[in-house]
């Protein structure tokens, strides 16, 4: 199988469907449905076997060792065959969005065009809110086919613009839809169905680098640990999740009277992406909505932690050094 080299994990999967690479072996299945549903895509014509074998050799073999190819193509499998193809287009890595293209077998359209549709969605939705990390994306389809729609909206997907007479289609002018998913970061209380991830995420050796205690954590000990914590009424345990609820970090807030201890870690596979900033941005958002009586954080950063450290000045946190770590400090109105 091919591999994207920009992306860690390469086969996507929920229940019997998957995402993977764009097979070559599946090159003449997908011309066969294009030229077949020509109607609803940017094509002017039918393709050739010559033009699809020189698509595959000449374009497509070189999106898998770029590092920000212009697109991420995919065959869509149920149960190991082909039935679809589709993917993230017109990629802007510097805005953090694309397009999604999606078709499958014209034969599966009649009787599963929605359920398909919404499964597809639900992969690509991981492909690009948790392995890319992208902030949008969307669709922009031709104004023909209502049970799109129907998809769309069944998946969260939210009606963003409407182009009018935009595209000449038979003879007549037809409108453009734009449906949009933006990625959106939430906080929610830790409870005992995150202990195995949790378990995980402190374990990491990147997390036990800047942790004040280096050794590995036993799984015993994990575990009366977090149960301590999620039931303790001075304690804030939350959770970082995105739009499609995939848990991102923690961070945890140990009370003492109306001062609170900050403590945060971001999950190993999403380190790197700002994501420190968001969690802690959030916590204090939670602290004031939810009007937790606390007047001031604190957090504790070794010097060498240079993204902690960044993170909190970037909030506007007073540093106070001391020996062997920084003390951040912040009043909270």
């Amino acid at each position: 199988m091919n591999c994207y080299k920009t992306l860690n994990k390469q086969e996507f999967q929920y229940k019997d469907y998957s995402l993977v690479p764009i097979r070559f072996d599946d090159r003449f299945l997908i011309m066969k449905w294009r030229n077949e549903q020509i109607y609803h895509l940017r094509q002017n014509s039918p393709l050739t076997k010559e033009q699809q074998d020189s698509y595959f050799n000449e374009v497509i073999s070189q999106l898998y060792s770029d590092n920000q190819p212009g697109q991420l193509l995919f065959s869509f499998l149920h149960k190991g065959i082909c039935i679809g193809y589709g993917g993230l287009v017109h990629i802007n890595w510097v805005d953090k969005h694309a397009e999604i293209s999606f078709i499958m077998d014209t034969q599966l359209e009649p009787l599963s065009f929605v359920e398909l549709w919404c499964i597809y969605l639900k992969l690509i939705e991981e492909v690009a809110f948790n392995e890319l990390v992208f902030h949008k994306i969307f669709t922009y389809a031709y104004d023909l086919r209502p049970q799109l729609y129907k998809a769309l909206n069944k998946s969260n997907f939210k009606k963003e613009a409407t182009l009018t007479d935009h595209c000449f289609f038979e003879g007549r002018f037809i409108d453009v839809i734009i449906h949009s998913k933006i990625d959106s970061f939430k906080l929610r209380k830790a409870n005992q169905s995150d202990l195995e991830t949790t378990f995980n995420w402190a374990n990491s050796p990147i997390t036990r680098r800047y942790s004040f205690h280096k050794e590995q954590i036993s799984k015993e000990s994990h575990t009366t640990w977090f149960t301590e914590k999620i039931n303790n009424p001075k304690v804030i345990y939350l959770i970082l999740e995105n739009v499609i609820n995939t848990p991102l970090g923690s961070i945890r807030l140990d009370f003492n009277e109306d001062t609170a201890i900050i403590s945060y870690l971001i999950s190993p596979l999403y380190q790197g992406r700002g994501l420190g900033n968001v969690i802690v941005y959030l916590a204090e958002e939670y602290i004031k909505k939810n009007k937790i009586p606390v007047q001031k954080l604190i957090g504790f950063v070794f010097k060498e932690n240079l993204a902690s450290i960044r993170i909190f000045e970037k909030l506007n946190y007073t540093r106070n050094d001391q020996e062997e770590q920084l003390k951040y400090e912040k009043f909270i109105p």
